[in-house]
């Protein structure tokens, strides 16, 4: 029987022309278990070439060469690489956002519970693509990387920002020491939190928080496009379900966008 080819989710605010994009959901690749079935996570311990498999795929619907389906080293920093060439698939650069204005070069982002967020300001011709968990994005790689498109020549009140399938309030419980340093930033992100079922845990609401920093740099459009990475199995990974359930390892979803030739 042959594998459907993955189906990514597609925002409506970035269906323009001259882009593709796609938010990747688990389905349509070759990996088997833990990593069923489009794992695209360079970093787990899947069979590397199941991965390469489903890394080709992804680029093949996008209309992309598999060596120029670029992704990262990610490190929860707010690091921003600007791609001027590809580089290796071993040669992957330690950062957690990446812009370009390269035309046929796919920023891909990896993520299992955190924020991938796909930026395009379309008149300039650049794209940038974030990798925004909680400490990226309190640390900001978001604000960072809408500053990396700008020094490419985008303006930040066209740049649309879209916040893929992320974890939800609901299923993101914290500690005190968390939400401390939250508070000890800025009071007001007592708003980004809800009480735990325990007194000393509360329920963090990591794409609330992503929206508002993103409001606050007054980036043109956010979109938030609602998916759960939690709740939604079938669709998703989630390294917060696997640690819930002792898995050894999880799958990696991938966000990716590029720029097509004028």
């Amino acid at each position: 029987m042959t594998l459907a080819l993955p189906s990514p989710i597609r925002a409506e605010a970035l269906q323009l022309k001259g882009l593709r994009h796609g938010f990747f959901t688990r389905q349509g690749g070759v990996s088997t278990g833990l990593y069923g079935s489009l794992n695209g996570g360079l970093g787990s311990e899947d069979a590397p070439e199941n991965v390469q498999e489903n890394r080709r795929r992804m680029a093949a619907v996008l209309g992309a060469n598999a060596e120029d389906f670029l992704s990262l080293y990610q490190i929860h920093s707010a690091a921003v690489v600007t791609v001027t060439q590809p580089w290796p698939v071993g040669d992957r650069l330690k950062a957690d956002a990446m812009v370009t204005r390269l035309e046929g070069i796919t920023l891909a982002i990896a993520t299992a519970d955190c924020g991938p967020v796909l930026f395009a300001d379309r008149d300039a011709g650049v794209i940038g693509a974030a990798h925004a968990g909680w400490k990226g994005a309190f640390t900001g790689v978001l604000e960072a990387t809408l500053e990396a498109m700008e020094a490419l020549g985008a303006k930040r009140e066209r740049i649309i920002a879209v916040l893929g399938p992320t974890i939800r309030q609901n299923a993101y419980e914290v500690g005190a020491e968390f939400k401390a340093q939250f508070l000890a930033a800025d009071p007001s992100h007592e708003s980004f939190f809800k009480r735990g079922e325990a007194p000393d845990k509360s329920l963090f609401d990591l794409p609330a928080f992503i929206g508002h920093r993103l409001r606050e740099a007054e980036v043109g459009t956010f979109v938030d496009l609602a998916l759960c990475t939690y709740a939604d199995e079938a669709r998703f990974f989630s390294y917060r379900r696997t640690t819930h359930r002792g898995d050894k390892d999880y799958g990696r979803l991938i966000a990716a966008i590029s720029l097509d030739p004028r």
